[in-house]
């Protein structure tokens, strides 16, 4: 990616405005703002403060360290270079000087993935005459929203995943008294490299009341054994690379031929709740209305509240996806965090409401979707709608 290539210069004025800004100023220092590094783009070692301005009017304007200014070649507007740090603090406030700096910031650090400017530099820049004002509406507008190239990975992705996921569940329920969690992961992982697929992590593999866990690792030795009628949960994420969009998702079984009235019961709540959120984004669509990560997450959670399972729902309904897993855009949120960030077309994000029930089991159905204009988008394509159960 060259320098600032997801940045639409010409249309970051109106951005800025619902900022209520002057400019955008991006931050970063040895990774620690991955929003700016996604957004410059730039490459180099990253080991000296690093600040690039861009403004209502006038070209864009980097701030770099003598020794890192490769990193920035092809820079589209005016590169200023310093050594010590009197020049820094010179150059940068030049740029800041009586003008409202949008910032990857968040009061009270209510969205921590908005938070990732040090309270340090915030500091700074107000002491060298900026008003720092947080930089939500252009994180979502161009930091989160998916390229073509990225959903057409991700929808690869997530289709491969969906095959991956059944095949291991439908695998496993027919092999109670006899196969771990681990050699299930191990399994999963085995598929995901046939398909050319990269993930960072192994899946989360849970059987029975591991599954009332939402973020149970499995460990060889510890791990259980699949027992007849215990529950079966699959959380799956892999991408076609590591430089673009995963997927996502959660598949449920169970190791009998029928299923328990108690969990048939959860399961219905939760795809019920999954599919609250999808109904809602539709609706929302077609009438042209103003919808946030918060109202999603109300949606899922009042239908769970509503069957008896809201105190056992101990998670958000979803977040943000982008090029990290966990992203910097809205998430459905209004639980953890009150996120009432708008959703705005080309954001993607996961689904996946829970219930999880300590001592006795869990269940969780989780899939992806990305705004367009006309509406929602679900990946994959074809979403879980009943248990795998032995065949």
């Amino acid at each position: 990616m060259t320098i600032l290539e997801r940045v639409d210069l010409s249309a970051i004025d109106a951005v800025l405005s619902e900022a209520s800004a002057d400019g955008w100023l991006l931050y970063d220092f040895k990774g620690v703002n991955p929003i700016a590094r996604r957004i410059v783009g730039y490459g180099g070692m990253g080991t000296r403060r690093m600040f690039v301005w861009l403004p209502r009017d006038g070209a864009p304007v980097g701030i770099v360290h003598r020794i890192e200014q490769q990193g920035f070649e092809g820079f589209p507007g005016k590169l200023r270079v310093y050594a010590s740090w009197k020049e820094l603090h010179n150059l940068l406030g030049e740029v800041v000087h009586r003008k409202r700096v949008a910032m990857e910031v968040s009061p009270d650090d209510a969205v921590p993935y908005l938070d990732r400017v040090p309270a340090g530099t915030v500091q700074l820049v107000e002491r060298l005459g900026g008003t720092v004002v947080p930089s939500s509406p252009l994180v979502s507008r161009f930091a989160a929203r998916w390229s073509p190239l990225e959903l057409e990975d991700h929808r690869k992705a997530a289709e491969a995943l969906a095959g991956i996921a059944r095949h291991a569940i439908a695998r496993a329920v027919r092999e109670a008294g006899a196969v771990r969690e681990t050699e299930v992961q191990r399994r999963v992982l085995a598929a995901m490299d046939a398909e050319a697929l990269v993930t960072p992590d192994a899946p989360i593999v849970a059987f029975a009341a591991n599954a009332a866990n939402p973020h149970y690792e499995p460990h060889e030795g510890s791990d259980a054994v699949l027992q007849p009628n215990d529950v079966v949960l699959v959380d799956l994420w892999a991408g076609t690379s590591r430089e673009t969009v995963f997927a996502d998702q959660t598949w449920m079984g169970v190791a009998g031929g029928t299923v328990a009235d108690d969990v048939a019961d959860v399961w219905d709540a939760v795809r019920g709740a999954r599919e609250a959120v999808v109904e809602h984004l539709t609706r929302s669509a077609s009438a042209g209305e103003r919808v946030t990560g918060a109202d999603l997450d109300d949606a899922a959670r009042g239908l769970l509240v509503q069957r008896g399972f809201g105190e056992a729902f101990v998670h958000r309904t979803g977040h943000s996806i982008d090029l990290d897993l966990h992203g910097s855009g809205p998430n459905l949120d209004n639980f953890e965090t009150n996120d009432t960030r708008q959703l705005l077309p080309g954001v993607g994000f996961s689904v996946e409401p829970g219930v999880y029930l300590e001592g006795r089991f869990g269940v969780r159905s989780e899939i992806n979707v990305v705004l367009h204009e006309d509406g929602p988008e679900v990946t994959p394509s074809h979403r879980q709608e009943d248990l795998i159960l032995p065949t």
